[in-house]
Protein backbone atom coordinates (compact mmCIF):
# COMPACT_ATOMS: atom_id res chain seq x y z
CA UNK A 1 0.00 0.00 0.00
CA UNK A 2 2.94 2.36 0.06
CA UNK A 3 3.19 2.75 -3.50
CA UNK A 4 -0.58 3.89 -3.21
CA UNK A 5 -0.49 6.03 -0.16
CA UNK A 6 3.12 7.78 -2.10
CA UNK A 7 0.65 8.00 -5.75
CA UNK A 8 -2.45 9.20 -3.61
CA UNK A 9 -0.74 11.77 -0.99
CA UNK A 10 1.13 13.29 -4.50
CA UNK A 11 -2.13 13.78 -6.50
CA UNK A 12 -3.69 15.55 -3.57
CA UNK A 13 -0.92 18.13 -2.88
CA UNK A 14 -1.33 18.77 -6.52
CA UNK A 15 -5.22 19.84 -5.75
CA UNK A 16 -4.63 21.54 -2.61
CA UNK A 17 -1.49 23.54 -1.70
CA UNK A 18 -2.55 23.13 2.48
CA UNK A 19 -1.33 19.30 1.84
CA UNK A 20 2.41 18.46 3.33
CA UNK A 21 4.44 15.54 4.06
CA UNK A 22 6.58 15.09 7.09
CA UNK A 23 8.86 11.65 7.41
CA UNK A 24 10.85 10.04 10.13
CA UNK A 25 13.91 9.45 8.01
CA UNK A 26 11.64 6.72 6.11
CA UNK A 27 10.05 6.14 3.36
CA UNK A 28 12.66 5.97 0.34
CA UNK A 29 11.98 4.44 -2.41
CA UNK A 30 8.56 5.04 -1.49
CA UNK A 31 8.05 9.35 -1.22
CA UNK A 32 10.23 10.85 -3.76
CA UNK A 33 7.48 11.50 -6.08
CA UNK A 34 6.18 13.93 -3.21
CA UNK A 35 9.37 14.90 -2.91
CA UNK A 36 10.38 15.87 -6.63
CA UNK A 37 7.17 17.31 -7.34
CA UNK A 38 6.21 19.50 -4.13
CA UNK A 39 10.20 19.59 -2.56
CA UNK A 40 8.43 22.76 -0.73
CA UNK A 41 6.60 20.75 1.37
CA UNK A 42 8.26 17.45 1.87
CA UNK A 43 10.25 17.99 5.26
CA UNK A 44 12.23 14.96 6.36
CA UNK A 45 12.54 15.69 9.93
CA UNK A 46 14.67 12.69 11.18
CA UNK A 47 14.69 9.94 13.69
CA UNK A 48 12.62 12.43 16.06
CA UNK A 49 8.91 10.99 15.92
CA UNK A 50 7.58 13.50 18.88
CA UNK A 51 8.89 16.56 17.32
CA UNK A 52 7.41 15.47 13.95
CA UNK A 53 3.43 15.04 15.42
CA UNK A 54 4.79 18.38 17.06
CA UNK A 55 5.80 20.60 14.30
CA UNK A 56 2.60 18.52 12.38
CA UNK A 57 0.32 19.92 15.11
CA UNK A 58 1.81 23.39 14.39
CA UNK A 59 1.72 23.02 11.07
CA UNK A 60 -2.04 21.99 11.22
CA UNK A 61 -2.90 24.98 13.50
CA UNK A 62 -1.44 27.11 10.80
CA UNK A 63 -3.75 26.06 7.91
CA UNK A 64 -1.97 23.02 6.54
CA UNK A 65 -3.24 19.29 6.34
CA UNK A 66 0.09 17.94 7.18
CA UNK A 67 0.53 13.36 6.66
CA UNK A 68 3.20 12.06 8.66
CA UNK A 69 4.98 8.90 7.86
CA UNK A 70 6.27 6.24 9.71
CA UNK A 71 7.01 2.29 11.12
CA UNK A 72 3.57 1.57 12.51
CA UNK A 73 5.10 1.06 15.96
CA UNK A 74 6.99 4.18 15.25
CA UNK A 75 4.38 6.34 14.73
CA UNK A 76 1.75 5.54 17.06
CA UNK A 77 4.09 4.43 20.39
CA UNK A 78 6.56 6.74 20.70
CA UNK A 79 4.50 9.95 20.42
CA UNK A 80 1.44 8.85 21.80
CA UNK A 81 0.99 11.91 24.03
CA UNK A 82 2.05 14.57 21.08
CA UNK A 83 -0.61 12.87 19.75
CA UNK A 84 -3.01 13.26 22.84
CA UNK A 85 -2.10 15.95 23.42
CA UNK A 86 -1.38 18.04 20.05
CA UNK A 87 -3.91 16.79 17.03
CA UNK A 88 -6.30 15.31 18.79
CA UNK A 89 -7.39 17.77 22.06
CA UNK A 90 -7.12 21.14 19.19
CA UNK A 91 -9.07 18.79 16.95
CA UNK A 92 -6.62 19.66 14.12
CA UNK A 93 -6.16 17.80 10.89
CA UNK A 94 -2.59 15.66 11.37
CA UNK A 95 -2.63 12.49 9.40
CA UNK A 96 -0.78 10.20 11.11
CA UNK A 97 0.55 7.10 8.51
CA UNK A 98 1.76 3.86 9.70
CA UNK A 99 3.77 1.89 7.27
CA UNK A 100 3.76 -2.30 8.02
CA UNK A 101 1.18 -2.78 10.67
CA UNK A 102 1.22 -6.49 11.86
CA UNK A 103 4.24 -8.75 10.50
CA UNK A 104 4.83 -6.84 7.66
CA UNK A 105 8.54 -5.89 8.89
CA UNK A 106 9.17 -9.44 9.86
CA UNK A 107 13.05 -9.85 10.33
CA UNK A 108 13.39 -6.50 11.84
CA UNK A 109 11.83 -7.95 14.94
CA UNK A 110 9.28 -6.99 17.54
CA UNK A 111 10.65 -3.75 18.04
CA UNK A 112 9.08 -3.25 14.39
CA UNK A 113 6.27 -5.31 14.61
CA UNK A 114 3.02 -2.98 14.76
CA UNK A 115 0.35 -5.22 16.92
CA UNK A 116 -0.47 -2.82 19.41
CA UNK A 117 -1.23 0.58 16.84
CA UNK A 118 -5.08 0.56 16.83
CA UNK A 119 -5.52 -0.47 20.29
CA UNK A 120 -3.80 2.30 21.02
CA UNK A 121 -5.43 4.68 18.83
CA UNK A 122 -9.05 3.43 19.39
CA UNK A 123 -8.52 4.67 23.19
CA UNK A 124 -8.31 8.20 21.76
CA UNK A 125 -12.02 9.71 21.63
CA UNK A 126 -11.78 12.39 18.38
CA UNK A 127 -9.30 9.72 16.47
CA UNK A 128 -10.25 8.62 13.03
CA UNK A 129 -8.85 4.58 12.69
CA UNK A 130 -8.32 3.40 8.89
CA UNK A 131 -7.06 0.44 8.18
CA UNK A 132 -7.17 -0.79 4.71
CA UNK A 133 -7.07 -4.43 3.39
CA UNK A 134 -5.47 -4.39 0.07
CA UNK A 135 -3.73 -1.20 -1.61
CA UNK A 136 -7.10 -0.29 -4.03
CA UNK A 137 -8.87 0.21 -0.49
CA UNK A 138 -6.48 2.12 0.87
CA UNK A 139 -6.55 4.49 -2.18
CA UNK A 140 -10.05 4.92 -1.64
CA UNK A 141 -9.97 5.03 1.78
CA UNK A 142 -7.46 8.32 1.69
CA UNK A 143 -9.72 10.07 -1.06
CA UNK A 144 -12.63 9.59 1.05
CA UNK A 145 -11.21 10.58 4.27
CA UNK A 146 -8.09 13.07 4.18
CA UNK A 147 -10.01 16.27 4.42
CA UNK A 148 -12.07 14.88 7.50
CA UNK A 149 -12.02 17.06 10.40
CA UNK A 150 -10.04 16.28 13.33
CA UNK A 151 -6.82 13.87 13.02
CA UNK A 152 -6.20 10.02 11.27
CA UNK A 153 -4.05 7.59 11.86
CA UNK A 154 -4.20 5.50 8.39
CA UNK A 155 -2.46 1.73 9.28
CA UNK A 156 -1.24 0.84 6.25
CA UNK A 157 0.58 -2.23 5.05
CA UNK A 158 3.49 -2.45 2.50
CA UNK A 159 1.99 -4.92 -0.12
CA UNK A 160 1.32 -3.16 -3.71
CA UNK A 161 0.16 -6.50 -5.13
CA UNK A 162 -2.03 -8.21 -3.36
CA UNK A 163 -5.89 -8.12 -4.02
CA UNK A 164 -8.76 -8.86 -1.18
CA UNK A 165 -11.37 -11.12 -4.00
CA UNK A 166 -14.20 -9.45 -4.23
CA UNK A 167 -13.51 -6.39 -1.94
CA UNK A 168 -12.74 -4.09 -5.36
CA UNK A 169 -11.10 -1.13 -3.52
CA UNK A 170 -14.67 -0.04 -1.54
CA UNK A 171 -14.47 1.55 0.81
CA UNK A 172 -17.49 3.95 2.80
CA UNK A 173 -16.53 5.67 6.45
CA UNK A 174 -18.27 4.26 9.34
CA UNK A 175 -19.18 0.95 6.82
CA UNK A 176 -17.85 -2.64 6.43
CA UNK A 177 -17.89 -4.94 3.53
CA UNK A 178 -19.25 -7.98 3.05
CA UNK A 179 -16.89 -9.78 0.16
CA UNK A 180 -18.38 -13.20 0.49
CA UNK A 181 -21.74 -14.39 1.53
CA UNK A 182 -22.22 -17.28 4.16
CA UNK A 183 -24.85 -18.68 6.33
CA UNK A 184 -22.85 -20.87 9.03
CA UNK A 185 -20.89 -18.13 10.33
CA UNK A 186 -19.21 -14.68 9.87
CA UNK A 187 -15.26 -13.86 9.39
CA UNK A 188 -14.50 -10.64 10.64
CA UNK A 189 -10.94 -9.14 9.12
CA UNK A 190 -8.61 -5.88 9.62
CA UNK A 191 -5.91 -4.92 7.64
CA UNK A 192 -3.35 -6.99 5.41
CA UNK A 193 -3.97 -9.97 6.83
CA UNK A 194 -7.09 -9.99 5.13
CA UNK A 195 -6.46 -12.81 2.47
CA UNK A 196 -5.89 -15.00 5.16
CA UNK A 197 -8.94 -14.78 5.80
CA UNK A 198 -10.47 -15.47 2.64
CA UNK A 199 -8.29 -18.37 2.05
CA UNK A 200 -10.13 -19.71 5.33
CA UNK A 201 -13.12 -18.83 4.37
CA UNK A 202 -12.30 -21.14 0.80
CA UNK A 203 -11.08 -24.36 2.94
CA UNK A 204 -13.98 -24.33 5.13
CA UNK A 205 -15.98 -23.83 2.09
CA UNK A 206 -14.33 -27.08 0.66
CA UNK A 207 -15.51 -29.08 4.09
CA UNK A 208 -19.29 -28.06 4.14
CA UNK A 209 -19.25 -25.05 5.75
CA UNK A 210 -20.33 -21.74 4.47
CA UNK A 211 -18.67 -18.77 6.22
CA UNK A 212 -19.34 -14.97 5.11
CA UNK A 213 -16.34 -12.56 5.67
CA UNK A 214 -16.66 -8.85 6.12
CA UNK A 215 -13.56 -6.46 5.84
CA UNK A 216 -13.72 -3.57 8.57
CA UNK A 217 -11.15 -1.10 7.40
CA UNK A 218 -13.09 1.78 9.23
CA UNK A 219 -12.23 0.90 13.07
CA UNK A 220 -13.05 4.01 14.41
CA UNK A 221 -15.92 5.49 14.22
CA UNK A 222 -16.91 1.73 14.46
CA UNK A 223 -19.38 0.28 11.68
CA UNK A 224 -22.02 -0.81 14.74
CA UNK A 225 -24.78 -1.12 12.46
CA UNK A 226 -23.28 -3.14 9.68
CA UNK A 227 -21.03 -5.37 12.64
CA UNK A 228 -24.68 -5.97 14.24
CA UNK A 229 -26.65 -6.65 10.88
CA UNK A 230 -24.14 -9.40 10.37
CA UNK A 231 -23.71 -11.42 13.41
CA UNK A 232 -27.57 -11.44 13.82
CA UNK A 233 -28.39 -15.08 13.24
CA UNK A 234 -25.39 -16.25 13.09
CA UNK A 235 -23.39 -18.87 15.66
CA UNK A 236 -20.06 -17.67 15.48
CA UNK A 237 -18.49 -15.09 14.89
CA UNK A 238 -14.38 -15.35 14.08
CA UNK A 239 -12.03 -12.00 14.32
CA UNK A 240 -8.75 -12.19 12.14
CA UNK A 241 -6.20 -9.99 12.74
CA UNK A 242 -2.47 -9.17 12.73
CA UNK A 243 -2.82 -7.32 16.08
CA UNK A 244 -3.06 -8.33 19.59
CA UNK A 245 -6.49 -9.54 20.46
CA UNK A 246 -6.84 -6.84 22.77
CA UNK A 247 -8.02 -3.37 21.06
CA UNK A 248 -8.87 -4.22 17.91
CA UNK A 249 -10.99 -6.14 15.48
CA UNK A 250 -11.45 -8.51 18.29
CA UNK A 251 -12.17 -6.06 21.34
CA UNK A 252 -14.60 -4.10 18.74
CA UNK A 253 -16.80 -7.44 18.07
CA UNK A 254 -16.37 -8.06 21.63
CA UNK A 255 -17.92 -4.70 22.74
CA UNK A 256 -20.41 -5.05 19.70
CA UNK A 257 -21.90 -8.22 20.80
CA UNK A 258 -21.85 -7.22 24.69
CA UNK A 259 -23.35 -3.87 23.74
CA UNK A 260 -26.48 -5.17 21.60
CA UNK A 261 -26.77 -8.31 23.36
CA UNK A 262 -25.89 -10.69 20.16
CA UNK A 263 -26.28 -14.32 20.95
CA UNK A 264 -23.65 -15.44 18.72
CA UNK A 265 -20.06 -16.66 20.52
CA UNK A 266 -16.93 -15.16 19.47
CA UNK A 267 -13.44 -16.35 18.66
CA UNK A 268 -10.50 -14.12 17.96
CA UNK A 269 -7.64 -15.32 15.74
CA UNK A 270 -4.72 -12.46 16.98
CA UNK A 271 -1.79 -11.94 18.66
CA UNK A 272 -2.14 -13.56 22.59
CA UNK A 273 1.34 -14.07 23.25
CA UNK A 274 4.67 -12.42 24.17
CA UNK A 275 7.47 -12.37 21.43
CA UNK A 276 9.93 -15.27 22.13
CA UNK A 277 13.54 -14.49 20.37
CA UNK A 278 12.48 -16.04 16.92
CA UNK A 279 12.79 -14.33 13.78
CA UNK A 280 11.31 -14.87 10.63
CA UNK A 281 9.12 -13.19 7.81
CA UNK A 282 5.65 -12.15 7.91
CA UNK A 283 4.04 -15.89 7.04
CA UNK A 284 6.62 -17.54 9.24
CA UNK A 285 4.72 -14.85 12.12
CA UNK A 286 1.03 -15.99 10.54
CA UNK A 287 2.28 -19.47 11.02
CA UNK A 288 3.40 -18.91 14.78
CA UNK A 289 0.11 -17.15 15.84
CA UNK A 290 -2.25 -18.98 13.73
CA UNK A 291 -3.13 -16.44 11.47
CA UNK A 292 -2.60 -18.16 7.96
CA UNK A 293 -5.98 -19.44 6.20
CA UNK A 294 -5.47 -23.26 7.43
CA UNK A 295 -4.77 -22.18 10.58
CA UNK A 296 -8.09 -19.84 10.72
CA UNK A 297 -10.07 -23.02 9.42
CA UNK A 298 -9.04 -25.24 11.84
CA UNK A 299 -9.52 -22.85 14.61
CA UNK A 300 -13.29 -22.02 13.03
CA UNK A 301 -13.70 -26.10 12.73
CA UNK A 302 -12.94 -26.54 16.36
CA UNK A 303 -14.83 -23.40 17.05
CA UNK A 304 -17.82 -25.19 15.78
CA UNK A 305 -17.55 -28.04 17.35
CA UNK A 306 -17.82 -27.06 20.62
CA UNK A 307 -21.00 -26.25 22.09
CA UNK A 308 -21.78 -23.76 23.86
CA UNK A 309 -21.56 -23.87 27.60
CA UNK A 310 -24.87 -23.54 29.71
CA UNK A 311 -25.95 -20.31 31.26
CA UNK A 312 -26.62 -21.01 35.03
CA UNK A 313 -30.30 -21.30 36.22
CA UNK A 314 -31.61 -18.42 38.23
CA UNK A 315 -32.57 -19.88 41.70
Amino acid sequence: MRAAFATAVTDLAARDRRVMLLTGDLGYMALEPFAERHPDRFVNVGVAEQNMVGIATGLAEAGFVPFVYSIATFATLRPFEFVRNGPLLHRLPVRIVGIGGGFEYGHAGPTHHGTEDVGVMRTLTGMTVIAPADHRQARTALEATWDLPGPIYYRLGKDDKTVVPGLNGRFTPGRAEIIRDGRDLLIVTMGSVAPEAVTAANLLAARGVEAAVMVVAAINPPPTDDLVRAATGVPLVVTVEAHSIVGGAGSLLAETIADHGLGCRLVRCGVRSAPDGRSGGTDFYHRVHGLNGPAVAETTLAALKRRPEARPQAA
